[in-house]
């Protein structure tokens, strides 16, 4: 059996008292402390830290010998001539060093901002870096190069709870989070300044390969020798087994990935042998300003290199007079009779620019590209193959990828959806390749001048409002090369910040046409945005909490919302179910009559997590049920509304909230079908403030499902798929349930924007006797059997060429 880990997980110093040094972590029970610089002792003092969480239950007693605190060290006010601080563990058979740090480190870091690298990735002039600082005052970031030049990037500063919690000290509001991608990198090193007042804190970042081997092998050194001195050989050599075993579902880079799924020589002849039935011809519509000519040559080459003929090639050029690029258009559409050109001229703006080359179409379908980007041979091929499959299909769209300038390296790969209406509110993830019947377009009109920077975002708006659901269809494909340079909203957002404020208009204006009363704001990131609804009356909602003893856990989960929530109009409904303590009934007897909210139904019969969920929601009188785990917790105080809104449009069946582990990690963010063979939540484990692939921690969407451990519906639809199924008594009822709302035609909604904590073991529901493996396996084939379809094809919001081995969104193993 493995012994418990004493250690320190946060060390830092006070913000407001540069003497005061403070350490977090785990500590044995019966050991006092006793802080040394060098050889003399200096005052320290405990104190410990109370959580009472279901995570507790589930750990060994023998193992529960230590406990959280929170440790404060008095240092001197000069550290000159002293070599380390060490903090000792003195138990009754033995003494331990809890923790040392050189007196060279602690003075380099004193009355500086404070900071932590939580991500840095490095690969191939790409850098994506993530984090926290703080200090005494708003902290500024800035990045430079090796010569000490600024480098112009975004930096995104996000809001971070877990850190404003850590520093109760800190006494101005500032966002401690931020987020930064960099590409086109070159040189040795790049330097991310931290500033606060007259002093700052340097984070080198080292660019060099060799250097980063080197120091990943120092890094897994030192954890290695940790775990080897708290667990002892064998542990370790175990643990370095299960890495080299699960090494086939590691990351890869996408560069290796790419090469391989694109279409090869052989294949790419194929295609062009083959005939269609149905031979659409498509107008490729691109808008010119003064673009450079090696751009627009290549891009012009990918077209021609198509592996269907069947198009033509609409260049607009909004240059005006004297364009430059004239003799080569010239010469472009004397090369082919497929290309078609027009100028200007007057200078024209992107949407006028973009009409104008629609006017000359004179394709069945419309396609849209950038200037300067380009398409893979067989994009439009994959888009005929589509419709020839489903000749009702009137809007498509790809995967799309961003390339450097020289157009040799791809990265940052966009693997999307099926159509998401709520991610597409937002974020405009539809973006490129996007395909339309000219016929839409005759219906919606063409794009309009007054959302210029967001035209598409508005033009996708309208086209997709004219079709059913049905008829948009994705290809999950990579199908398009977006170029990646300085004045390009896909390297450097704020080079168009108009254009993130005319997106906010267009999906305002989407809500508006589509009779929702909502105001949109921008999100965390530029590009992101984030959608609150207005309601004309604040329904009541039943909250059904099934209980079994545990009135901790009841009673911090209903604290949490009678203190901490806006919303007032709730009843509570816990279901009681066969309990055995005393003391379990005594506290309904007293909840009952000191909150008229509150009202215990009991349920006598055995265990059964959707039976006695059913039985709950027989005596809610709201017009809204909140399904809730009696482990969890709600963190913002506008948690009920955030779930309310989406559930009070009349598309949404039921919504999901975000939900952490005690530990600050993600326990729910959505669920993916087929996820460790069935279903499972989406980013698990991820730290508090990552967020997740492209994003998609922190944005709202649809999911095939959402976890019932906190889960809002409207009663009308919970009673018209007849509630959770009774035959899956423990497992799967929840994605069973939302999978119901969706053959009936509701949206299931993941609102990052309502955060809870679920205290629930990351080791819970393991089966560990043969009774509950026979259940486990058994209710296993029930899902299978009610939902063949999408076992068979696959989660529609979930991209086929992202893997199902982990929850994380990598690629697909090669």
């Amino acid at each position: 059996m493995s012994r418990e880990i004493f250690e320190v997980t946060k060390d830092r110093f006070h913000l407001q008292d540069p003497n005061c040094y403070i350490l977090q972590g785990t500590w044995p029970k019966e050991a006092k402390m006793r802080a040394m610089l060098d050889g003399s002792e200096i005052k320290s003092e405990i104190r410990r830290l109370e959580v009472v969480s279901a995570l507790e239950r589930f750990k060994d007693p023998d193992l529960m010998r230590g406990e959280r605190i929170t440790a404060a060290v008095r240092l001197p006010e000069s550290l000159e001539g002293y070599q380390k601080l060490s903090v000792y563990a003195d138990m009754p058979d033995k003494t331990f060093c809890w923790f040392s740090v050189s007196a060279k480190n602690l003075e380099k870091r004193r009355g500086k901002p404070q900071f932590y690298i939580e991500e840095e990735k490095i690969q191939q002039g790409f850098l994506r870096i993530r984090g926290w600082a703080v200090a005494d005052c708003p902290v500024k970031i800035q990045i430079f190069d090796e010569n000490k030049e600024k480098i112009q990037a975004e930096i995104l500063r996000t809001e971070r709870v877990d850190v404003e919690q850590m520093y109760e000290e800190m006494d101005h509001e500032d966002k401690t989070g931020f987020f930064a991608e960099l590409t086109n990198l070159t040189g040795k090193v790049v330097y991310v300044v931290f500033y606060a007042g007259e002093t700052k804190s340097v984070h080198v970042v080292n660019l060099q390969p060799t250097v980063i081997l080197r120091k990943k092998i120092e890094k897994y050194a030192q954890k290695g020798m940790r775990y080897w001195k708290s667990q002892g050989s064998a542990a370790l050599a175990g643990k370095i087994a299960n890495k080299i075993k699960t090494a086939s579902t590691r990351e890869i880079p996408y560069q290796k990935w790419i090469v391989r799924h694109l279409p090869g020589a052989k294949e790419l002849e194929r295609q062009r042998r083959e005939k269609f039935e149905y031979q659409p011809k498509i107008s490729i519509v691109i808008p010119l300003y003064k673009t450079p000519e090696k751009y627009l040559r290549q891009l012009v080459e990918t077209v021609k290199a198509q592996t269907y003929p069947n198009w033509e090639l609409c260049l607009s050029d909004g240059s005006g007079e004297n364009s430059p690029i004239a003799e080569l258009l010239k010469s472009l559409a004397a090369s082919d009779e497929r290309i078609r050109v027009i100028s200007h001229k007057e200078p024209l703006q992107i949407s006028e620019n973009t009409n104008a080359g629609i006017e000359i179409a004179t394709g069945d379908y419309i396609a849209f590209a950038d200037h300067d980007d380009e398409l893979t041979p067989h994009a439009l091929f994959e888009c005929v193959k589509a419709l020839n499959k489903n000749r009702e299909i009137r809007l498509l769209y790809s995967d799309e990828d961003k390339m450097s300038m020289d157009g040799h390296k791809f990265f940052q790969p966009h693997f999307k959806p099926d159509y998401n209406p709520d991610l597409l509110c937002t974020v405009n993830y539809i973006c490129h390749l996007f395909v339309v019947d000219r016929k839409i377009i005759d219906q919606v009109g063409m794009l309009r001048k007054e959302y210029d920077g967001a035209q598409d975002y508005d033009f996708i708006f309208r086209c997709i409002e004219a079709v059913k659901p049905e008829e948009i269809y994705h290809v999950p494909k990579i199908l398009y090369h977006w170029r990646c340079h300085e004045d390009s909203t896909a390297e450097n957002p704020e080079s168009k910040t108009y254009a993130f404020e005319a997106g906010k208009r267009a999906i305002e204006a989407h809500y508006q046409r589509t009779g929702i009363d909502a105001e949109v704001h921008q999100g965390e990131f530029l590009g992101l945005y984030r959608t609150k609804f207005h309601r004309d009356h604040d329904p009541l909602i039943s909250i059904i909490i099934p209980n079994k003893d545990h009135i901790d856990d009841l009673k911090r989960c209903m604290d949490s919302i009678e203190q901490k929530s806006t919303y007032r109009n709730y009843e509570f409904i816990i279901v009681e179910n066969n309990s055995t303590e005393d003391s379990t009934f005594e506290y309904y007897k007293k909840i009952e009559a000191q909150n008229p909210k509150v009202h215990v139904v009991y349920w006598d019969k055995e265990f059964n997590y959707s039976a006695i969920n059913n039985y709950g929601a027989t005596f809610a009188k709201g017009e809204y049920i909140l399904l809730l785990n009696n482990d969890t917790e709600i963190i913002n105080e506008d948690c009920l509304e955030e779930l309310l809104g989406y559930c009070m449009r009349s598309d949404v069946g039921a919504v999901g909230a975000r939900m952490y582990y005690e530990d600050d990690t993600i326990q729910h963010a959505g669920v993916v079908i087929g996820f460790g063979g069935i279903a499972g939540h989406c980013f698990v484990l991820q730290p508090r403030g990552t967020t997740g692939y492209c994003h998609r921690i922190i944005c709202a969407q649809d999911y095939s499902a959402v976890t019932a451990a906190c889960m809002m519906v409207k009663r009308s639809a919970f009673e018209e798929v007849g509630g959770l199924t009774e035959e899956l008594a423990v497992a799967f009822n929840d994605i069973d349930f939302c999978m119901k709302l969706r053959t009936a035609g509701y949206l299931i909604v993941y609102n990052p924007y309502a955060e809870l904590y679920h205290y629930e073991s990351k080791s819970r529901g393991l089966e560990d006797t043969p009774e509950k493996v026979a259940r486990f396996n058994k209710e296993i084939q029930i899902f299978e059997r009610r939902w063949p379809d999408i076992m068979r094809d696959g989660d529609p919001y979930y991209n086929p060429n992202l893997t199902l081995k982990s929850q994380d969104f990598s690629l697909k193993r090669i």
